[in-house]
């Protein structure tokens, strides 16, 4: 997805990532990195206590080769402040490591949590039209009996019934009333121009196993909801990663979980 510049900086939402690193900096620094998997379909950081993070691989951008994880070697062994950083890399290998990495140091058990699916914390009207940016299939027919309209803006490679290219959420965004985004968004870097383009939603939710749960970066940027997951089996993720496998395979490992920022404001 293209990025988007506004025509006043000031009133931009406030950068993801940047407020992920600096929110994470202190507890990145107390710890060292035990393992990182990269997959076809997730990426894995294990912390060396087992606390664990996924992100999902842009594996169709991965370049270089038979090496496609260009930065600092080893991995495993360094402090968890040195993959911190890859989250602002442009390379998307790079960035999902970043990613992954924020998400094994913010993605625990904590207080605020709900249980469950995204679409049971949030209030879908009649009359909303809704947007999703990133297909989640699962949550595409409860979403379309219960709203006046979905549409959907995903990079395919070939042609989808339910999807509009991705260049046409610009123009759509600002007409919705529900924005569904997914965590992938701080990976490919379009996160920031997402939330400034639906600012004026009623429901903005990130969503998806990228999602890093750490609300005080989002609250400033109209984030209404957070749904990601919590991993409770470190080692079953770590095979299914390293297995080529993603959410359908994390389900026995993980719990899916929601936060409500709008009690937070």
């Amino acid at each position: 997805m293209k990025d988007m510049s506004t025509t006043n900086e000031k009133n931009r939402c406030s950068d993801i990532a940047s407020q992920l690193t600096k929110l994470l900096d202190g507890r990145a620094r107390e710890v060292l990195v035990r393992d990182v998997r990269i997959g076809l379909g997730y990426t894995a950081v294990q912390l060396e206590d087992h606390r664990t993070g996924v992100a999902y691989t842009f594996r169709e951008s991965v370049k270089g080769g038979c090496t496609v994880f260009q930065s600092f070697r080893p991995i495993a062994g360094r402090s968890a402040i040195d993959l911190l950083g890859l989250i602002h890399s442009p390379d998307p290998i790079e960035a999902s490591v970043g990613l992954a990495c924020v998400n094994a140091l913010c993605n625990q058990e904590q207080s605020g949590f709900l249980k469950g699916d995204v679409l049971e914390q949030i209030d879908l009207q009649p009359d909303d039209h809704v947007a999703m940016v990133g297909l989640f299939e699962p949550l595409v027919q409860t979403v379309t009996n219960r709203a006046r309209s979905l549409t959907i803006f995903e990079k395919m490679d070939r042609p989808h019934p339910l999807v509009r290219p991705a260049e046409e959420v610009w123009s759509y965004l600002p007409k919705c009333q529900v924005a569904l985004f997914t965590g992938t968004s701080i990976i490919n870097h379009t996160i920031d121009a997402l939330l400034d383009a639906s600012c004026h939603c009623r429901i903005v939710a990130v969503l998806g196993a990228s999602t890093p749960l750490l609300p005080e970066a989002f609250v400033h940027a109209h984030v209404t909801v957070l749904s990601g997951i919590v991993i409770e089996n470190p080692a079953g993720i770590m095979q299914v990663v390293s297995e080529a496998g993603g959410m359908k395979f994390f389900k026995p490992h993980i719990r899916k979980v929601s936060l409500l920022l709008g009690q937070l404001v």
